[in-house]
């Protein structure tokens, strides 16, 4: 008996679809970031991620974005999800159960704006409006983030000026055929509830 064997970690994914057709959520049981996600869109930007740079070796994987408990992975049009749901979700949990690290680096980008964001954009961005970006923070943290996660995404406030606020959508929300509805219909029209100064929110590149 070989009791040098490593045990692997009890690990479940689940797979669920988001409203992005090209994005599938694959969720696990497990934490594998804290209070920040990472988007990537190429092996070559995955560096920092052992997961994501595996991920990208399949010839259908898009883009990667890991967040508290869960992987989107966004695919190319060329395969379909019946064909290769099941192989993902078999790999990122053979690959969590074996010790592997979901993110080992973050980029120095999301770092900084996880670390530090209301700073960072109010002097970059904002200079005028420090209370307004604070308010239109809290709201995205609170109300948005919960809901724009559970469909496999993220969102980030970008800058806010002459009324407009611009925005930075992740993961499965990005490219979303809905999400300009969403933007609109929902996120919108909660902060010119909220923030009476607004009046556009608009989805930017980051």
């Amino acid at each position: 008996m070989n009791t040098t064997e490593t045990k692997k970690l009890p690990v479940t994914i689940y797979a669920e679809s988001t409203p992005n057709p090209n994005a599938m959520k694959f969720v696990a049981n497990i934490g594998l970031l804290k209070d920040v996600s990472v988007e990537y869109t190429s092996k070559a930007q995955a560096k920092g991620s052992p997961l994501a740079q595996k991920l990208f070796e399949f010839p259908f994987v898009a883009g990667v974005f890991i967040a508290a408990n869960f992987v989107s992975v966004t695919k190319t049009n060329a395969v379909e999800w019946e064909s290769i749901t099941l192989e993902l979700r078999s790999f990122i949990r053979e690959f969590l159960a074996n010790g592997g690290e979901a993110v080992s680096e973050l980029p120095e980008k999301k770092e900084e704006i996880a670390v530090a964001k209301t700073e960072a954009v109010s002097a970059s961005t904002s200079k005028a409006n420090p209370v307004i970006d604070g308010k239109i923070i809290a709201i995205l943290e609170q109300y948005v983030r919960p809901a724009v996660e559970g469909d496999g995404g993220n969102i980030q406030f970008k800058s806010f000026e002459d009324g407009k606020v611009n925005v930075v959508l992740q993961g499965a929300c990005s490219g979303c055929p809905s999400s300009t509805i969403t933007l609109k219909a929902g996120i919108e029209a909660l902060l010119k509830k909220m923030v009476p100064e607004v009046q556009e929110v608009v989805a930017v590149a980051e």
